[in-house]
């Protein structure tokens, strides 16, 4: 991926201060406030009603925030937005690309609009779409539709660039090739932000991490910051083991649940004592321990710890 057209300076992509929305009696950002790093990937995680959409559209300039002030690329996106244009990639919704194009032309199209673009044939083939070049965009299948609106985002060189969930619906190839092309990206000093609601691809593509709940930052930092140095010992058992006897006799400072059901996490200072107290008591309980492994907390253990289990609409 080449270099784009301006340059990172080190300083911040994408920095916002104390935003507020609210759509009538709902608050969708109350006091957001994050930072984005010029030439860094930023993954932006939450779960769903958070405000991450919200919070990226005001970035976009789709929407003005009620109070609080954006910067990108040290403009403010409405007022700049005719600057912010050529310089800004956006993923468009499917819903704003012509079904009647063919995917081709199309990208060639969005690619005029920049003083120097990439070669839409290339990006293209970048992309695996060579043979749905001539096809109608309406006839694309859901990933091809993903796929031509990254192309569409990465077109014309942009020095920062919005991904809304890039991979979603994307088979396993186009998903390691979506993350390639993201860390190409990086290396040619791009600016990313994206949203995601793969902890996998969060944990590998993004050098910081924003976690988002009901309209406000609730942590951020690396993902092996989130994640810490504390390991966990897993295993599968029958549901509904009590734990109390369990956690009396864990060293002090440990902890153990269920969850979900069947699946149990002992969570301390693990090592060859809390190991041997664990299959001891599997064994005085008549329990096969089974898929027992020592592991790290991974960022899906930290998202689901601070914004909870429970399905949001």
């Amino acid at each position: 991926m080449a270099p784009p057209a301006g340059g990172a300076n080190g300083g911040a992509a994408v920095e916002l201060t104390e935003l507020v929305k609210r759509y009538g009696a709902t608050t969708a950002l109350d006091g957001l406030s994050l930072r984005a790093a010029e030439g860094a990937v930023t993954a932006l995680l939450g779960p769903n009603g958070a405000g991450k959409t919200t919070a990226i559209e005001i970035c976009e300039g789709f929407r003005r925030a009620d109070s609080g002030t954006v910067r990108v690329l040290g403009l403010d996106p409405v007022a700049d937005g005719r600057a912010l244009k050529a310089r800004v990639g956006v993923m468009p919704q499917s819903e704003g690309v012509p079904g009647t194009a063919r995917a081709g032309e199309f990208l060639r199209l969005v690619a005029s609009f920049h003083s120097t673009p990439l070669d839409p044939a290339a990006l293209l083939a970048r992309l695996g779409l060579t043979a749905q070049a001539r096809v109608p965009i309406r006839r694309l299948s859901g990933g091809q539709r993903k796929r031509l609106s990254l192309a569409v985002a990465l077109v014309g060189r942009p020095e920062l660039v919005f991904l809304d969930e890039p991979t979603t619906g994307l088979d396993p190839q186009a998903r390691h090739s979506t993350w390639e092309l993201v860390e190409e990206l990086r290396a040619a000093g791009t600016s990313v932000v994206l949203t995601t609601h793969y902890m996998e691809e969060a944990e590998r593509l993004a050098d910081q991490v924003v976690i988002v709940d009901h309209g406000t930052v609730v942590a951020q930092g690396t993902p092996a910051e989130l994640a810490g140095a504390e390991r966990q010992l897993r295993f599968r058992a029958r549901p509904g083991l009590g734990l109390e006897e369990l956690l009396s006799a864990l060293p002090v400072g440990s902890a153990a649940k269920e969850s979900p059901a069947g699946h149990y996490v002992v969570e301390g200072e693990v090592g060859p004592e809390l190991l041997a107290t664990v299959t001891a008591w599997c064994a005085s309980h008549g329990v096969m321990a089974e898929e027992l492994r020592i592991e790290r907390r991974t960022l899906e253990d930290v998202f689901l710890e601070l914004t909870g289990r429970e399905l949001r609409p």
